[in-house]
């Protein structure tokens, strides 16, 4: 089957026009907070029409449309949720829109029957795995970024984050927790559709155990197991097969950045650098970008004239990991 992960580009192109889906993708699974099961189904959508999820399954047969954007998002405490004025909400929507951001998709009608997105393995790599086996299809209009003009700089408690200018989409994430199991780890992410298949998809997301039993009463984590989540103690990793990376802490809170940073609606061209960041802090950064409209552009996507060959210039774009420790 034909499905182009990187779309390239010849040497005399130089317009980045958008994508969506080539067929619809069935997702199916339970959600890592409530442990009820939810059924995704996937459409392509129109050109210029963005990420939007459609709500199904509500009291008498109702139905709705949530669009995922920053001004969309109603709760950051353990996971990104967005909602409406009516009361409706989904909730964990950061691992989806982080594969989506990934594979450099615009345009997705994302069908939901729960109140939660399945969780699935904890990261974003079975949502990209099914995505490619349909494939991406190409559309005639051209792709829009969000460009950053003027560096941004936020500060919640302990965490700091600075959104400025760049030449593509890079992030820089570091994260300092007190469990020795995890302790201070960074990585640098210069953003290619490639490589967050091959570095970043498979992170999972991660708990303490300390913090199940507190987690259960309230209510939370119901459908958190070994499956689905890294499970830290106090001296190791009690999953038995172990980390899939040695880093796979801080690649999770970068696959994380990447979902929420979706919601800006288009693809940030700029360089995001973080402390201990957490879903709060990646939407609060653009909630102050889009405070001033001097802080950025809406502009087409073009490829850098240097690679004539290449994967396409910017894309950017979170669920149980604490914010800060």
């Amino acid at each position: 089957m034909n499905h182009p992960a990187t779309l390239t580009f010849g040497e005399g192109d130089c317009t980045v026009t958008q994508t969506t889906l080539a067929d619809q993708v069935v997702i199916e699974g339970i959600g890592v907070h409530r442990g009820q099961p939810a059924r995704v189904v996937l459409h392509p959508a129109d050109a210029n029409s963005g990420i939007t999820f459609l709500r199904t399954n509500l009291p008498n047969g109702r139905q709705r449309l949530i669009e995922a954007r920053h001004n969309s998002v109603i709760d950051t405490q353990l996971c990104t949720v967005i909602g409406d004025k009516t009361g409706t909400t989904i909730a964990t929507i950061e691992h989806l829109m982080s594969a989506l951001a990934g594979l450099e998709i615009d345009n997705v009608l994302v069908e939901v029957d729960g109140p939660e997105m399945p969780i699935l393995d904890g990261s974003s790599r079975l949502f990209v795995e099914q995505i490619l086996q349909v494939g991406l299809k190409r559309q005639s209009a051209p792709r829009k970024v969000v460009r950053v003009l003027r560096p941004v700089r936020i500060e919640m408690g302990n965490s700091h984050a600075e959104l400025s200018p760049y030449d593509g989409f890079r992030l820089d994430i570091e994260i300092a927790f007190k469990s020795p199991v995890i302790g201070r780890q960074t990585y640098s992410f210069d953003f290619t559709s490639d490589r967050y298949r091959r570095e970043i998809a498979a992170s999972r997301t991660f708990g303490f155990m300390k913090d199940v039993e507190a987690l259960w009463k309230a209510g939370l984590a119901l459908g958190a197991s070994l499956e689905n989540t890294v499970a830290v103690g106090e001296d190791r990793v009690v999953n038995p097969e172990g980390l899939r990376f040695p880093n796979e802490f801080v690649r999770h809170k970068l696959l994380d950045a990447i979902g929420d940073l979706s919601l800006a609606g288009h693809a940030i061209q700029g360089h995001y650098k973080a402390f201990c960041p957490g879903h709060k802090l990646n939407v609060m950064m653009l909630e102050a970008l889009f405070a001033d409209r001097a802080n950025y552009a809406v502009t087409e996507a073009v490829r850098r004239p240097a690679r004539a060959r290449s994967e396409l210039v910017l894309q950017p774009a979170a669920a149980f990991a604490p914010d800060i420790n």
